[in-house]
Order: structure tokens, then sequence, then C-alpha cells
């Protein structure tokens, strides 16, 4: 469907993250080595970044593929940025709003990628879109799955729900309204990330106390790279992750962090926490 990736650590240029790796995004978008649904990403992509001292990301977004824009390819050589989202994309519906259809998502200091689609769309999510107040579902940005997922989001956001804790609902929201439906999301806030996996891989690369990359597949053969399984809840910094079974989000996020010994913890499974290993 689509495939994504967001950075939190030193200050790179953006084509070292997203281009110069053997298998970047930038190669995804037309060689992806585990994308399990469709296999080119050239219906538009994205890059949102944050400048040091604002909290507001920047962002750029085009209607075709990745390797066909030059403005891009200038644009990757010279900004550099210690935290981003980036995402290429393979559109549910040909041709949907284009630019305002592409990922990344933004409002204040959030973006946002869906990678994924919603089973039945759109009448499978009419009842969710009701709960959204008229002006907002009037204002989406785009009329494609991807969009309303990202309002239903929001408005957890806004109502004072923790990132990972307003991915998770909404993920199980959803899933009982369009049993089917393939929810890899992925959202910052510039100094965490939040994710989750629910029918389409995803993978994370931590240095700790340095850098976090979190990826729908690993742009290099680095064996430090860890799969996260499906139906996962990621939350992580630049310098821990904690990997939760999405079943088990019933116990508030603030809970889960406060009994957790490590943020570093992978409790994917149940069995004993672990520190994630230096690269």
């Amino acid at each position: 469907m689509c495939r994504h990736l967001a950075y939190l650590g030193p200050e790179e240029p953006l084509g070292r993250l997203l281009v110069e790796p053997a298998h970047s995004l930038f190669r995804q978008s037309w060689a992806p080595r585990r994308q399990r649904h469709g296999t080119v990403n050239a219906d538009g992509f994205g890059i949102g970044w944050y400048a040091e001292g604002d909290p507001v990301p920047a962002r750029y977004r085009r209607t075709g593929p990745i390797w066909g824009d030059q403005s891009f390819a200038d644009l990757a050589r010279v900004v550099r940025s210690g935290a981003l989202l980036a995402a290429v994309r393979d559109a549910t519906v040909a041709g949907a709003d284009g630019e305002a259809a592409a990922a990344p998502y933004t409002a204040g200091p959030w973006l946002f990628s869906h990678n994924g689609a919603i089973s039945g769309w759109p009448r499978s999510l009419a009842p969710l879109a009701q709960t959204l107040p008229p002006a907002e579902l009037l204002s989406l940005e785009a009329r494609c799955d991807s969009a309303l997922v990202w309002a239903l989001i929001l408005k957890r956001l806004r109502t004072g729900d923790e990132e990972g804790q307003a991915l998770a609902d909404t993920v199980l929201d959803i899933a009982a309204a369009a049993p089917g439906s393939r929810l890899n999301l992925l959202l910052t806030n510039g100094e965490t990330i939040a994710a989750t996996t629910w029918g389409d891989t995803l993978w994370y690369l931590t240095e700790p106390g340095r850098r976090t990359v979190v990826a729908s597949e690993p742009y290099d053969d680095d064996p430090h790279w860890q799969e996260v399984p499906d139906r996962t809840l990621l939350a992580a910094s630049r310098t821990d992750v904690l990997l939760t079974p999405l079943k088990d989000v019933d116990e508030p996020m603030a809970e889960r962090l406060a009994s957790s010994p490590t943020l570093g913890s992978a409790r994917a499974g149940g069995p004993p926490s672990h520190k994630e290993p230096s690269t």
C-alpha cells in the first residue's frame, strides 16, 4: 500500500536517510523488499521535518513518484533535520485528491502517515465519521481513507490523549467497524514516535541515546534492525523503544509506561523484558 519512515536522532541531510541507503525509501518507491500489498509506490510522496527551535514541522508533498521530482533531489541534498517522517504512496483509489492525499498529514506539532487500507471504504467508517464535528468532516484535507483516520486520531489528541493511546484506540475502533482493514500507522511530534502494526510490516533500528528509526522495512542490511510483530503498538524516543500488544492497550498508556522498568523494554509477546541492543 505504502512505505513510510520516521527518524529521531542527530541532525542529518534528508538524503542520507531517504535516498543514500541501499534500500532507501526512495528505492522502495519502485522496489520494496517486504511490502505485502502492492508493488510500486508511485502515487505521490511526502516528507515532513522539524527545524531546531520550531515545534511546527515543514512539509513537502507531490502527486507523482519521488524519483521524478528533481526539486526533491536538491532539497534532500541540503536540508538537515534531527526529526522527520516521510512516505511514498500506492493509492487505494487511483487519483484520489492527488497531493492532498499524500502523507504526511499534519496539525500543530504532529506528522502522520497511514500504510494500509480500510475495508468497505467509505461506508464501513460512516458510524465513526459521525463522531466528528461536521466542521471537521467538511474540512478534511482529502477524501481518502487515510485523511479520515487522521481526523479520528487528531480528535483524540486534541482532547488530551497520549500519542500511542490515540493510535491504539483508533486502530481498535476501525478494526471493529471495518474488519480486514490494514492499519499500520506512524505518528511523530518531533520528540517521540508512535506506530502500530496491523496487516503490514514494520521494523525499528535503535542506537540508545543517539537515534531511533521506525520504518516499513529496513533501508539497509544492518543486522540490528528488529521486526515489530503484527498487532503491536510501538512507542519510541531517541533513547528507548517499547512494544505492547494491541490487545493489551486497555490499560492506560501512562500506567503501562510507569510500570515498565525502562521504556526500552520490548514486551511484544509477554516474555521477560529486555534492553534493546546498541548498534
